[in-house]
C-alpha cells in the first residue's frame, strides 16, 4: 500500500516497517544472531539457540540491491533469499511522486516500487480533494499507465516524477461505480451500515471518550492548568454499589452521527435503460435527484459525464413526469456527479465539503472493513433512508462488487483450492499464500452467511422442490446448502436430529484440524456454518463433477453408510499417513460387508472422492477426533473408577461426541512426560554408580511438542532452560499443530543438525536415547528394554519410540475389526478410557485451579467457553465443572466463576429451546414470537400473552401444502401458548437432561435471587447467542403489570457463523518469539521482532484482526516499559479500535485493551480522558459481568489512584474500599494483593489527615507483609516507614488540636504538612497494581542483565541451576486468541 502524505497516517497498511539503518548501527552486533535463531525459535521444539543453523557462510548483507531479485512477488513487500534461509528485510525505499489532478495544486504522494499503479487510484479515491474522481487515468509524460504495473516495472518514473489525472469517459459499469462511490462518500459518517451488520461494517466509540484522536489532543490541552478543569464525577450507576444497569450508556450518541444532509434524494431512474436513439448519443443511464433546497433534478450519466436534462417533474405525482434525456439549459456537464450538485445545490457545496472534512479526520480503522461480519445486539431506532444503490445489491444476487470479476460468478471451491496450491517455499510465497487464503475465506464465509439466509428466508429455489421442506437441498453463487435435519434416517443410530445439528461442527472442527496440518495434494471442502431464525445450515463448496455423479460411484475411500460397505485407496492411505502423526490418528484396518479386511488412516465416514479436476478431496470429518467414552455408555464396558466416581458414563443426545483436539494435545503430552519420568528413573537407576550428581526434575520440563521428536529430523533435546518456546508458547491445538509442520520442514532445512554440545550429564543423554537419536546406545539392550517399559506403560504404539495415536472407529456402531487386531483394539479402548478419565482428573482441576490464581478469568461466556475449550472440556461438561466448582473448599474465592457458568448453562438451554421455538414461527409473526420469548425468559411479568399478527395476515394455507413450503415458514401459532412458567420449567429439565446439573427454580427472578445474576447480563448473553438485535433503551424487567418487550423492541435476527480462521503462520511464530525474547529481558530485540510479526499479520489479514489486536497490544506494553509513551498511546488506541471492531464494543478484551489506554493517558498527562475511558471501562463490565468480579478490584485500584492523583479524595475512598472488598473475597484476606489496597487506602486518607483511618489501614498492611514476606523484605520495610511517618503526623496534629483547646484563638500553630500527591507517586502505583514493573534502563544495566540471563541459561545447562531465580524482569500475560 502507499503510505499516504496526509489523511491516512502511513502507519495503516504495513505498520512500522523495520527501520534497517538502526539495525545496522546499534544492533549489529546481534542482527546477525536473531536473524539465524528466528526459525529454531518459532518452532517450538526445543533446538538450543546457541547451535547456529548450519547453513553455508550465515552472514546475510542487507543491500539495498535486493529489489532486482524480486520480480514476481508483486504483492508482498519483497524478501531476500540469500542461502536458502530466510532473512525478512522489507524494503522500504520508498519515494515521492508529484501528482496534478484537474482543478486541484500539485501534491506530493510518497510510494514504494513494490506498489501497483491501482493502489495510487485508490489513494486518490480516499482524499479529501480528489475524491470524488473515479473514472480516470494516471499518465507520465502523456502515456497512460497500466493499472496492474507495478511501480518499479515503469520505465522513466522515478523520484519526483510527475503524474496526471486525465479524466476518462464513462462506461455503464464505470458510471455505477461512480454513483456508488458517491453514495458511499455521502454515508461514509453513518453508522446504519454497522448497525444492520453489513459489508463489514462494524460500531467504535473510543473517539467519543478521546475527543477525537489522543495523538492530537496531548498536544492541545496546556498541562499546567489542567487539573481545575476535569469534571470527576462519574454518572451515578458507575459507582460501586449501584444497582442501577442501564443500557442506553452502551452506544453514546456521537454528535458527529447527526448526518450532515448533503442531498434528499439520489435514486436511478425509472426510465432506464436508454433507448436505442439516446444511446446512440452517448447516454448510460438516468438519476433522479432532490436537493436540500427541494429542487427535484434529471440527470443523465453520459460518457463525457452528467448533465441535467430537460425532464420535467410538474408536480409529485409521477403520472405528469415529461420525459426528455437532452441537455437542459445550462446543462452543467461535469465530470463528476459532486460537481454537478455543487453548482446546482448551495447547500450541498457546504455540507459535502464539512462532509469529507470529517471524514478524512476519523481514525483509519474506524473506518476500514472488518475481515468478518460482527453484529451488534443493540442498536437505537435509525431512519430508514431511501438508497437506491442497497436496494440495486438486494435484489441482484451480486456479491459486493461481483461485476468487477470477469466471468460473474465465482467458482468458490476452484478458488478455495487454487490458493493452497500456491507455492509455499520461502517467506514471500508464504504471504501471497497465506494472504490469498485468508481473503478467499472472509469473502466464502461472507457469501456462504449471505447465502444460507436466502435459503432460510425462502429466496433459493430448492434442487429437490418436490421433498418435504427438512429434506431440501440448496445451490446459490456455487455453495451447496443442506439443513441440519436427519435426511434419510441417515444418523438414525446415532441420535437422529441431534445427532444431525451437531455433526456439521464435528466437521468443521475436522476441516480446520486437516487445513491446519496442510498436506500437499489433500484437499479439504470450503466449510461454514450457519444458525440463523432456529435452523443450521451447512454451506459447503462444490467437488466437481459431484452433482453428476451418484455418491456410490463417486467414493473411492471410506464407507457412505457408516461402517457397512468400506473401500480403500493407496493414494489417500499415503495422503493420510501424512496427517497421522500431527492429528493423532492411527492406522488401522476394518471389515468391509464380506468380511474382508480394508486399511483405513480415519474414521470409517471420512470419504474419499477424486473431482473432475483430479483432486483428492475427503469429506465428512466429524470423526476426526476419537469419541468422548464419558458421553457414550457401551454395553459391557467399564470406565476408570475417576471416570465412574463422578457418574460417568452419561446418556446424551447422540453418539457423535467427541474429545476435542486441545485435550488429545493435552493428553499426549501428559503421556510424555510420564514416559519420560519412566524412562529417566530407570536409566538413572542403571547409571548411579557413574554419576549420582544429576538432578532429576530437570528432565520433566524437557522440550515441548513432544511426540513430534520424529527420528528422521534429528533435532537436540535441551533442558528447559534453552528453549525459552516451549515454557511460554501458548499449547493452543492450533499453534502446536503449525509448530509441528514447520518444525519438520526447518529441522530438514538446517541440514542434519547435531547435537553440538557435551552431554554435561546423564540426563541430556537419556533425553537422546528416547528420542531415538544416538543410535549407537540403543543397541545396548538395557536401554532398549527401559524404553520398551516405558512404552508399554503409557500405550504408545511403537515399543522403540513414544508415539500415541488413537483409532477413531473404536466403539462406532456397525465397525467390525479383523480378529488378528484383538490385541490392539483392546489397547485403543483403554487409551480412550484413559483420555477420558484425563479429562475429568486433570483438566477440569487444572482449569479451577488456574481460576483459583486468577490466570484464568472469564468475564462472560465467550471467556468461560475460550477457557473450557483451550484445556480441551467440551462444553458439555458445564454441569460437571460447576459441580466441581461447588465441592472445592475456596468456593467462596471462585463465586464469579460460578455464577458466569450458571448463567452460560441457563442461556444455553434456552437457546436449545428457542432454536425448536422459532421454527414454528411464520415470518410475520417473527418479532412478536421473539418479544414474547423474552418476555418469558427475563420479565417478572407472570403472564406474558403474546400478541398475534392480525387476523389478515396469518397464514391460511392448509397442511396438503406442506410439501414446498420454505423452510424457514412456519405456519403455526403455537409458539404464542408459551408461559414464563413453562420455559422456565423446560430450561430445568433441559439442564437436567444435557448438563446434569440441577437448577431449582421455576422463574427469571428466583433465578436472579439465587445465583446473583442480572437481568441485563442475561439478556446480552441470550441475544448474543441466537443473534438477536434489541432497541436499544431502558427494559423495565421488574414490573409486575406489564411484559419488558413489545415487538417493536426486536429489530432483527443475524446469523450465528461458524467457520475456519486462517493462519498467518510466520507472523504467528515471529509473535511467539518476540514474546519469548521480552520474557528474557530481551525487551529491544523482542520488539523488533514483535514489530516484524506486525508487518506480516498486516501483510496476511489486512489492518483489521484480533491478532493484529494482540500485537498492537504487547507493543504498546513494550513501548510504555521502554520510555516511549507517545508511541504506547498510538499502539494502544489502535489496539482499542480494532478490538471494538473486531470483537465487540463490549467484549472482555475490549475492556481490558480500555483499561491499558487510560494508564498509557495518565502518563502521557491527559487525565481527564484517563478517567472517561476508565468510567467507560467500569459500565461495560457492570454490564458484562457485574460488580462482584476480581477483575473489578483491578478496574476500581485505577480509577482510585487517577482520583487520588486529581484530589477527590472522597470519590477516590468510594473505589479503593470497593477494590479492598473485592480484593479480600478473591484473593484471601492475607493475600498481597489485599496488603498493596490497604496501602492506597491508606495513602487517601493520609492525604485527608484522617490519620487514625490510615494508619488502621496500612497497620493492616504491615502485618500481611510481615506475615508472607518476612521483616527482611523491603516491602515490610517500606509499609513500617509509611507507618512511622503516619504515627508522626497523627501526633503533631493532636499536638495542634489540643494547643488549640487551651489557647484558643492565640495559638501559635505550626503549618501541617498536607500532601497531595505527586502524579509520579500516583503512576508509579499504577504501574504497580497493572503488573509492570520498571526496570532503569540505561545501557549498562541492559549488558548486566544481558549477561546475567545468560550466566543463569549456562548453570542450568550444566544441570546445577543454583537458587530458585527471582521473577523475571518483566511479565507480559499477552497471549494470541486462537479459536
Amino acid at each position: 500500500m502507499v503510505s499516504k502524505t496526509d489523511d491516512i497516517p502511513a502507519s495503516v497498511p504495513n505498520c512500522n516497517p523495520v527501520d534497517l539503518a538502526d539495525e545496522a548501527g546499534d544492533g549489529a552486533q546481534d542482527s546477525k544472531e536473531t536473524s539465524k535463531t528466528h526459525l529454531k525459535e518459532s518452532c517450538g521444539c526445543g533446538h538450543s539457540a546457541d547451535t547456529a543453523m548450519v547453513n553455508g557462510d550465515g552472514a546475510h548483507e542487507h543491500t539495498e540491491e535486493d529489489d532486482s531479485k524480486q520480480d514476481g512477488n508483486s504483492e508482498t513487500d519483497g524478501g531476500d533469499e540469500s542461502n536458502e534461509q530466510e532473512v525478512i528485510v522489507i524494503q522500504d525505499t520508498g519515494f515521492t511522486v508529484k501528482i496534478q489532478a484537474p482543478g486541484t495544486e500539485p501534491f506530493d504522494l510518497q510510494v514504494s516500487p513494490q506498489e501497483m499503479v491501482q493502489e495510487i487510484h485508490q489513494v486518490l479515491m480516499d482524499r479529501e480533494d480528489t475524491c470524488h474522481r473515479t473514472c480516470f487515468s494516471l499518465q507520465l509524460d502523456g502515456n497512460v499507465l497500466d493499472n496492474f504495473a507495478e511501480l518499479k516495472s515503469i520505465e522513466g518514473l522515478q523520484e519526483g516524477s510527475l503524474l496526471k489525472v486525465v479524466e476518462e469517459p464513462y462506461t455503464v459499469r464505470e458510471a455505477r461505480i461512480h454513483v456508488r462511490h458517491i453514495r458511499d462518500l455521502l454515508k461514509s459518517l453513518d453508522p446504519s451500515d454497522a448497525y444492520n451488520g453489513v459489508d463489514c461494517n462494524s460500531l467504535s466509540f473510543l473517539s467519543i471518550f478521546t475527543d477525537g484522536d489522543l495523538g492530537d489532543s496531548g498536544k492541545r490541552k496546556k498541562k499546567g492548568n489542567e487539573l481545575e478543569q476535569i469534571d470527576c464525577t462519574p454518572p451515578e450507576h458507575i459507582l460501586p454499589g449501584s444497582k442501577d444497569r442501564p443500557l442506553v450508556p452502551l452506544q453514546p450518541q456521537n454528535k458527529e452521527w447527526k448526518p450532515m444532509q448533503c442531498l434528499k434524494v439520489l435514486t436511478m431512474s425509472g426510465w432506464n435503460p436508454p433507448p436505442g436513439n439516446r444511446k446512440m448519443h452517448g447516454d448510460l443511464m438516468y438519476l433522479c435527484m432532490v436537493t436540500v433546497e427541494e429542487r427535484h433534478v434529471s440527470v443523465t450519466a453520459s460518457t463525457r459525464g452528467f448533465y441535467l436534462n430537460q425532464s420535467v417533474n410538474i408536480s409529485t405525482s409521477s403520472t405528469t413526469y415529461t420525459f426528455n434525456p437532452k441537455p437542459a439549459n445550462p446543462s452543467f456537464l461535469s465530470h463528476s456527479l459532486v460537481e454537478l450538485l455543487s453548482q446546482i445545490s448551495p447547500a450541498f457545496k457546504k455540507n459535502f465539503t464539512a462532509l469529507q472534512k470529517k471524514r478524512v479526520q476519523r481514525h483509519p480503522f474506524e473506518r476500514i472493513a472488518t475481515p468478518f461480519q460482527v453484529y451488534s445486539w443493540t442498536a437505537p431506532q435509525v431512519d430508514h433512508a431511501m438508497d437506491c444503490v442497497r436496494a440495486e445489491d438486494a435484489y441482484t444476487s451480486r456479491l459486493g462488487y461481483e461485476e468487477h470479476i470477469p466471468g460473474q460468478t465465482r467458482d468458490w471451491n476452484e478458488e478455495l483450492q487454487t490458493t493452497r496450491e500456491l507455492p509455499r517455499k520461502n517467506l514471500p510465497e508464504r504471504l501471497l499464500r497465506e494472504r490469498a487464503i485468508f481473503k478467499v475465506h472472509s469473502d466464502f464465509a461472507a457469501a456462504a452467511t449471505r447465502g444460507a439466509m436466502a435459503v432460510i428466508d425462502g429466496n433459493v429455489m430448492a434442487i429437490n422442490p418436490g421433498e418435504e421442506t427438512r429434506m431440501q437441498m440448496f445451490i446459490w453463487n456455487n455453495i451447496f446448502f443442506s439443513l441440519g435435519f436427519d435426511v434419510r434416517d441417515h444418523y438414525r443410530e446415532l441420535g437422529g436430529d441431534a445427532a444431525a445439528h451437531v455433526a456439521p461442527t464435528n466437521d468443521l472442527n475436522g476441516v480446520r484440524a486437516y487445513g491446519a496440518v496442510d498436506v500437499e495434494g489433500l484437499y479439504t471442502l470450503g466449510t461454514v456454518v450457519v444458525d440463523y431464525r432456529g435452523y443450521r445450515v451447512t454451506a459447503q463448496s462444490i467437488i466437481p463433477g459431484i452433482l453428476e455423479r451418484e455418491q456410490e460411484q463417486s467414493v473411492i475411500y471410506g464407507s457412505i453408510d457408516f461402517g457397512k460397505t468400506v473401500v480403500s485407496h493407496s493414494k489417500y492411505l499415503e495422503l493420510l499417513e501424512k496427517t497421522s502423526r500431527p492429528l493423532k490418528v492411527q492406522r488401522h484396518n476394518v471389515l468391509n460387508e464380506k468380511s474382508e479386511s480394508v486399511e483405513l488412516c480415519s474414521s470409517v465416514e471420512c470419504k474419499g472422492i477424486i473431482g473432475n479436476d483430479g483432486r483428492h478431496y475427503i469429506l465428512d470429518l466429524l470423526r476426526t477426533f476419537p469419541p468422548d467414552l464419558n458421553f457414550l455408555p457401551v454395553d459391557g464396558e467399564e470406565l476408570s473408577p475417576e471416570s465412574r466416581r463422578q457418574g460417568f458414563p452419561r446418556q446424551h443426545r447422540h453418539h457423535l461426541a467427541c474429545l476435542r483436539q486441545e485435550l488429545i494435545e493435552a493428553f499426549v503430552e501428559h503421556r510424555y512426560l510420564l514416559f519420560m519420568k519412566m524412562a529417566a528413573l530407570q536409566l538413572m537407576q542403571q547409571k548411579a554408580n557413574k554419576d549420582a550428581k544429576a538432578d532429576i526434575p530437570a528432565i520433566t520440563e524437557t522440550a515441548e511438542a513432544p511426540s513430534e521428536n520424529s527420528a528422521d529430523t534429528t533435532q537436540t533435546q535441551t533442558t528447559a532452560s534453552d528453549s525459552p518456546t516451549a515454557t511460554e508458547a501458548p499449547t493452543d491445538s492450533t499453534s502446536q499443530t503449525e509448530s509441528n509442520t514447520s518444525a519438520a520442514s526447518q529441522a530438514a532445512t538446517a541440514g542434519e543438525e547435531n547435537s553440538s554440545r557435551p552431554a554435561t550429564n546423564g540426563l541430556v543423554e537419556a533425553a537422546a536415547i528416547l528420542n531415538g537419536e544416538c543410535k549407537s546406545p540403543l543397541e545396548d539392550p538395557k536401554s532398549r528394554e527401559v524404553v520398551l517399559n516405558a512404552c508399554k506403560a503409557v500405550g504408545s504404539i511403537s515399543n522403540t519410540s513414544f508415539d500415541i495415536r488413537f483409532n477413531p472407529d473404536i466403539f462406532s456402531p456397525g465397525v467390525r475389526f479383523p480378529d488378528d487386531s484383538t490385541d490392539d483394539v483392546q489397547k485403543q479402548k483403554q487409551l480412550l478410557k484413559d483420555a477420558a478419565a484425563f479429562l475429568l482428573s486433570c483438566q477440569i482441576p487444572s482449569l479451577v485451579k488456574d481460576c483459583l490464581d486468577h490466570s484464568a478469568l472469564p468475564m462472560d461466556g465467550a471467556t468461560l467457553t475460550e477457557a473450557l475449550r483451550q484445556r480441551g472440556i467440551n462444553i458439555r461438561y458445564l454441569g460437571t465443572v460447576l459441580e466441581f466448582v461447588d465441592k472445592t473448599p475456596a468456593k467462596a474465592q471462585l463465586e464469579h466463576f460460578y455464577r458466569i457458568g450458571i448463567s452460560e448453562l441457563i442461556t444455553r438451554c434456552a437457546k436449545h429451546i428457542f432454536k425448536t421455538y422459532l421454527q414454528g414461527v411464520e415470518l410475520s409473526a417473527l418479532s412478536a414470537a421473539v418479544s414474547h420469548f423474552l418476555n418469558c425468559f427475563l420479565s417478572s411479568f407472570p403472564d406474558a400473552v403474546a400478541h398475534l399478527p392480525p387476523d389478515e395476515l396469518v397464514s391460511r394455507r392448509k397442511s396438503r401444502k406442506r410439501r414446498n413450503r420454505v423452510p424457514g415458514g412456519g405456519d403455526n401459532t403455537a409458539w404464542a401458548s408459551l408461559t414464563p412458567n413453562e420455559l422456565w420449567k423446560n430450561i430445568a429439565s433441559e439442564a437436567q437432561s444435557y448438563y446434569h446439573f440441577t437448577i431449582q427454580c421455576e422463574s427469571v427472578d428466583q433465578v436472579v435471587e439465587k445465583y446473583g445474576f442480572q437481568k441485563t447480563t442475561l439478556l446480552r448473553e441470550i441475544s448474543v447467542k441466537t443473534g438477536i438485535q434489541i432497541l436499544i433503551k431502558e427494559y423495565n424487567f421488574d414490573s409486575r403489570h406489564k411484559p419488558a418487550f413489545t415487538e417493536e423492541d426486536i429489530l432483527n435476527i443475524f446469523p450465528v457463523v461458524k467457520h475456519v480462521n486462517p493462519k498467518a503462520s510466520d507472523a504467528f511464530h515471529f509473535f511467539q518469539s518476540g514474546q519469548a525474547k521480552v520474557q528474557q529481558g530481551f525487551l529491544k530485540e523482542g520488539s523488533e521482532l514483535i514489530n516484524e510479526a506486525l508487518n506480516l499479520f498486516n501483510n496476511v489479514y489486512g489492518a483489521m484482526h484480533v491478532e493484529i489486536c494482540a500485537c498492537l497490544r504487547l507493543l504498546a506494553r513494550l513501548n510504555y516499559i521502554m520510555g516511549d509513551h507517545a508511541e504506547a498511546l498510538s499502539n494502544q488506541q489502535k489496539a482499542v479500535l480494532m478490538s471494538e471492531r473486531v470483537l465487540g464494543i463490549e467484549h472482555p478484551n475490549t475492556i481490558q485493551e480500555y483499561m491499558h489506554l487510560a494508564l498509557y493517558c495518565f502518563a502521557n498527562g491527559q487525565l481527564s480522558t484517563a478517567l472517561k475511558l476508565l468510567y467507560r471501562a467500569r459500565y461495560l463490565m457492570l454490564l458484562v459481568s457485574g460488580e462482584d468480579h476480581p477483575e473489578m478490584a483491578l478496574l476500581d485500584s485505577n480509577i482510585g489512584l487517577v482520583l487520588h492523583g486529581v484530589m477527590e479524595y472522597d470519590l477516590s475512598l468510594r473505589f479503593l474500599e470497593n477494590a479492598l472488598t473485592i480484593n479480600t473475597k478473591y484473593h484471601g484476606p492475607r493475600s498481597l494483593k489485599v496488603a498493596l489496597s490497604h496501602h492506597l487506602v491508606a495513602r487517601v486518607y493520609e492525604s485527608k489527615a484522617e490519620f487514625r483511618s490510615a494508619l488502621q489501614h496500612e497497620k493492616e498492611g504491615y502485618t500481611i507483609y510481615k506475615n508472607q514476606m518476612g521483616e527482611a523484605h523491603e516491602k515490610t520495610k517500606e509499609s513500617s516507614e509509611f507507618l512511622k511517618y503516619l504515627t508522626q503526623q497523627a501526633v503533631a496534629l493532636q499536638r495542634t488540636m489540643n494547643e488549640i483547646y487551651k489557647n484558643g484563638s492565640n495559638a501559635s500553630i505550626t503549618p501541617l504538612k498536607f500532601t497531595a500527591p505527586s502524579m509520579a507517586s500516583v503512576l508509579e502505583q499504577l504501574n504497580i497494581i497493572n503488573g509492570i514493573i520498571f526496570i532503569p534502563l540505561s545501557q549498562k544495566d541492559l549488558e548486566n542483565l544481558k549477561a546475567e540471563v545468560q550466566r543463569r541459561q549456562q548453570l542450568q545447562e550444566l544441570g546445577k541451576s543454583e537458587e530458585p531465580t527471582e521473577d523475571r524482569p518483566l511479565e507480559l500475560e499477552d497471549k494470541i486468541p486462537i479459536d
